[in-house]
């Protein structure tokens, strides 16, 4: 609306008292002076508008309905505003930052996850991405005011798993900059990343030197699924599934042998001289496990390796590749699964680094690693283990506690 209605001046400013307010119901625009107006819509809506020159143009402001912003309450908003603009400031940047002192990290992070969810791989990844936040950064700075976030903050986030998870600690710290990334374009805040600075005091993670490409864990459930509808043999799709099911290395399952597993007591017991470390490794069978097995000595009673292509021959490296990469059509590496079950560990599970780092027959420190395999953490493995058969099949498979004596028939489920 073009048109200024002028009252009978009392005063150059506070010209509208309370009883103007009420009575005034002619659409139009009324000053009370210090360029404060009311507005008076045709609707007989009734708000307040500052009007502001910033920059060498002429902007209003609204300072809100009257039912919500009182006559003092608009004129003290008029002076700070007018304050700022003289200062050379800009009004409107500044009420942002001011809305950002009561935005809370939990309001920014829904508003971000919003606008990333539609463009996520699943519904699967879009949980966890969200889910990774709640879980460990919002035990942290849940409620802090976005503009109040600090170093300090960060810190408290990601030390905690920095070293122990390194690879949901960078995944979190992605999404954390990308939280303050766009609460910073909104306004809420402005300087520095407070990401930015606390990464530089956190130690740097160590990479492995040779990366093999993986399936992210959260869509190995669906590979699965895809490897069992496939026309692969038998046995190639025992292997690979078996593989997934147990972390181990290529080597480790393709050459295992059926002196090497004990139904009763529910395990697999690789040899040293069959082991990257020369040390004996012991891996807890899960249902699937046994059930995969199970068919497989029906299928050659008289074999000596489980997985046998013909007499006596296993099958090979080569085969389980191709298999992979060209009739799946999987870009990946069969050695990427553990990478994916090391993922799925760190980030889904509250298992202590040890324990997923010993399922995979990873060294880990000499006095540590000693105490750790006194006991061979060999049940706590079995429960993680058991988790990831769960994370892998849902509600395909029931998880049950092995027992040393039942036999192997009876651990079947009816998957």
């Amino acid at each position: 609306m073009g048109w200024n209605i002028k009252l009978k001046k009392r005063h150059p400013n506070n010209q509208l008292t309370y009883f103007d307010i009420k009575r005034l119901n002619k659409p139009g625009r009324y000053a009370d002076g210090n360029n404060l107006y009311l507005l008076v819509e045709p609707t007989g809506s009734k708000r307040w508008i500052l009007r502001l020159t910033v920059g060498n143009r002429r902007r209003d402001m609204g300072l809100g309905n009257i039912k919500l912003v009182s006559l003092k309450k608009a004129r003290e908003l008029a002076i700070h505003y007018k304050s700022q603009s003289r200062s050379g400031l800009d009004p409107f940047i500044e009420r942002k930052k001011e809305k950002g002192a009561f935005v809370t990290f939990k309001t920014c992070t829904e508003n971000v996850y919003k606008i990333v969810e539609p463009g996520l791989k699943n519904k699967r990844f879009a949980k966890s991405w969200l889910s990774s936040i709640e879980q460990h950064a919002y035990p942290h700075i849940e409620d802090v005011p976005i503009s109040q976030i600090t170093p300090a903050n960060i810190l408290s986030v990601l030390t905690p798993i920095w070293n122990t998870k390194s690879e949901t600690a960078r995944k979190i710290k992605q999404r954390l900059t990308l939280i303050m990334k766009w609460s910073r374009a909104q306004g809420y805040y402005d300087g520095y990343d407070p990401v930015e600075i606390a990464e530089q005091a956190l130690p740097r993670i160590k990479k492995n030197k040779k990366h093999f490409k993986a399936i992210d864990f959260e869509e190995l459930p669906n590979f699965i699924k895809k490897l069992k509808k496939s026309e692969l043999s038998f046995v190639t799709k025992c292997a690979l599934e078996f593989l997934i099911l147990t972390a181990g290395r290529t080597t480790e399952v393709i050459h295992a042998v059926w002196d090497e597993i004990n139904f009763e007591k529910g395990l697999w017991t690789i040899p040293a001289i069959r082991m990257k470390n020369n040390k004996e490794h012991v891996v807890p069978l899960t249902t699937k496990m046994i059930h995969i097995l199970t068919e497989l000595k029906k299928l050659n009673k008289d074999s000596i390796y489980i997985f046998e292509i013909s007499k006596n021959k296993p099958i090979s490296n080569n085969t389980m590749r191709i298999a992979l990469q060209k009739r799946l059509n999987i870009d990946a590496t069969i050695h990427g699964m553990r990478s994916s079950f090391k993922d799925w560990a760190s980030e889904k599970t509250n298992f202590n680094n040890e324990v997923s780092e010993m399922a995979l027959a990873h060294s880990i420190g000499n006095k540590v690693e000693a105490s750790y395999r006194r006991g061979n953490l060999l049940q706590k493995r079995k429960a993680l283990m058991n988790e990831w058969e769960h994370f892998l099949y849902k509600k395909d498979v029931k998880i049950f506690t092995i027992k040393t004596n039942r036999r192997p028939d009876q651990f079947l489920s009816n998957t």
